[in-house]
């Protein structure tokens, strides 16, 4: 699976939009949303039709206009945000269970990387599919220190490294304070 930059921004914009509605504001602008995920405008424009299309957002026309989520935090599970903007979650057609393809492997039933990439393909989609937009605006509000947090357990984000693990969204969800998902 590869997530595409539509896929990207659709993810950060619905991150964005909770991370407003858990702050009391439920409508932001486009252009507020473009500016704070440095989005190009069209582009969000386009991905906020196909959010607002399947249901996920709603638009609020006039001066005080804009986007809010139009389900539940708890209800949008990540995974089918990325299934509707980038399709399959397979890295390769033949072990993808919604866009099958079949492969030029001479015997598909016992190709290894077939099994492997099948495994990879569940690995994926049970972390994308176990976690809600609320689970991710959660542990995005304690990153952001918006949340009461123990001062022993205070992680800093490490600066210079790139994709560092213990940065990652699991991380935050093991550590000792975080909130239960």
């Amino acid at each position: 699976m590869k997530l595409t930059k539509k896929g990207e921004y659709a993810l950060r914009t619905l991150i964005r939009l909770g991370v407003a509605k858990r702050n009391g504001t439920d409508v932001v602008s486009v252009s507020t949303l473009a500016e704070q995920e440095h989005l190009p405008f069209k582009f969000l424009e386009q991905i906020l039709l196909t959010l607002r299309g399947a249901g996920y957002i709603v638009s609020k026309r006039g001066k005080a206009g804009g986007a809010l989520l139009a389900k539940p935090m708890k209800q949008i599970r990540m995974g089918e945000i990325v299934r509707l903007i980038d399709g399959k979650l397979a890295p390769i057609g033949c072990a993808s269970e919604t866009e099958y393809e079949p492969c030029t492997c001479p015997d598909e039933k016992h190709c290894g990387l077939r099994m492997l990439m099948i495994d990879v393909r569940n690995a994926v989609a049970n972390i994308l599919d176990r976690y809600t937009l609320h689970d991710v605006v959660e542990v995005t509000m304690q990153k952001m220190g918006c949340q009461p947090k123990k001062a022993s357990a205070a992680k800093k984000i490490s600066k210079g490294r790139h994709a560092d693990p213990a940065d990652g969204f699991l991380a935050a969800l093991l550590t000792p304070n975080s909130p239960t998902l």
